[in-house]
């Protein structure tokens, strides 16, 4: 922590959001002209802007039902850590980013402790895909909600919750401007060669389940792509797990960490296919013709299918109300249904200009108007504290 500015506690669970939360710690220090002090919970995104987190981000990394029972007495234990650590070191606002099966508690337990701090939570669950009531327990835990898109504010402002729209700050990122010609050449990749971009996903639970079936589909690929060359961009939370399966796949793999790395590579590839979740909008916005898979336990997806309302997981698709991207989700995600699928995204030139045509459009929607995302819901944070923002 340095500077004499507001302290601002940050926390995030997952790779995602810490993301989003290392974009608005660059827009916060550039809004207080480097004042903003930071603690909170993070990854290395948000360890890159200086935060010393409290915890192991990866500790809190978990998607599914039956997949968090393990973990649950754990993460119960480490949420009573942190707000412990919060409260010992008083800051002057709480903003919490995204995961709410990990966050929300840890608002609640905050909350508990009657700090007489705002807190602010940055994604609005999606409770416009599930049962609206979860709106109401929002409402309860947080003073001050930042939504990524359009639609949501009205389900939770009914409820008395304060709501910004600030667009998603995925545009802002440099995903549509790496170097393919520099990926190409420094990996020894041939400029005709087919390169599929592959993303497994950034929690354990993921690629457990989806690296044995992308494995699967790239020996299919690699039977009609005999020239294919794979890149698989990784991240901290799982990067031995993905390094390990790549050194078995049946055609040249490279895997790579880092953002600067990962925009690249989407430059570089032809196609990609990806687990269902934030590197779908970063693919998209680099025009990457993709699709989206996701696998969870048997007795989640059958919790799911009860629970969950829209028809689409992916975030272009809802946007779009249209099936933009394919997604292969559970029984259809299959080693042989991605090869299939992939082979068209390789191949079918009307099919790869009628996905960059939608990205475009779904660009525009997530934008949320002029200027950056990270930097207006900077501007509502410190509106929130009272603090004037500081010109540079």
């Amino acid at each position: 922590m340095t500077g004499d500015g507001p302290l601002i506690c940050i926390v995030t669970g997952e790779p995602s959001g810490d993301l989003l939360g290392a974009r608005l710690m660059t827009a916060l220090t550039r809004a207080t002209s480097g004042r903003a002090r930071f603690m909170g919970v993070g990854g290395e995104s948000m360890q890159a802007q200086g935060l010393d987190s409290l915890a192991d981000q990866s500790e809190f990394a978990v998607m599914g039902f039956v997949e968090v029972v393990p973990k649950a007495a754990r993460i119960l234990r480490r949420v009573r850590e942190i707000a412990d650590a919060i409260a010992e070191a008083k800051p002057d606002v709480m903003i919490t980013v995204d995961s709410w099966g990990f966050t929300g508690r840890l608002n609640r337990a905050v909350r508990a402790r009657a700090l007489g701090i705002p807190q602010i939570h940055y994604v609005a669950p999606m409770v416009w895909a599930w049962k609206e009531r979860r709106a109401v327990g929002v409402a309860a835990t947080v003073d001050h909600l930042l939504c990524l898109l359009p639609n949501e504010p009205p389900y939770f402002e009914r409820h008395g919750l304060a709501c910004t729209h600030v667009g998603h700050p995925v545009v802002e990122g440099g995903a549509g401007r790496g170097d393919a010609a520099a990926f190409r050449a420094s990996h020894g990749i041939p400029p005709d060669a087919p390169l599929l971009c592959v993303l497994p996903g950034s929690r354990r639970t993921e690629t457990g389940r989806l690296l044995p079936v992308f494995a699967t589909a790239l020996g299919r690929l690699r039977v009609r792509f005999p020239n294919l060359h794979v890149v698989a961009p990784t991240v901290a939370t799982v990067a031995a797990d993905v390094e390990r399966a790549a050194h078995g796949w049946p055609v040249p793999t490279i895997v790579v960490r880092g953002e600067a790395a990962r925009y690249d590579a989407f430059a570089a590839a032809d196609a990609a296919m990806a687990a269902s979740g934030t590197v779908g909008l970063e693919l998209a916005l680099a025009g990457v013709p993709h699709l989206v898979a996701y696998k969870v336990s048997a007795f989640s997806a059958w919790l799911l299918r009860r629970l969950v309302k829209v028809r689409y997981v992916n975030l272009v698709n809802l946007a779009l109300d249209r099936p933009v991207v394919p997604e292969l989700l559970q029984e259809a995600c299959t080693g042989a249904a991605l090869a299939a699928m992939v082979e068209r995204l390789l191949t079918d030139e009307v099919l790869r200009t009628a996905q960059r045509s939608a990205f475009a459009e779904a660009s525009q929607q997530l934008a949320g108007g002029p200027g950056n995302p990270s930097d207006r819901a900077a501007a509502v944070v410190l509106r929130i504290l009272g603090q004037e923002e500081t010109a540079p």
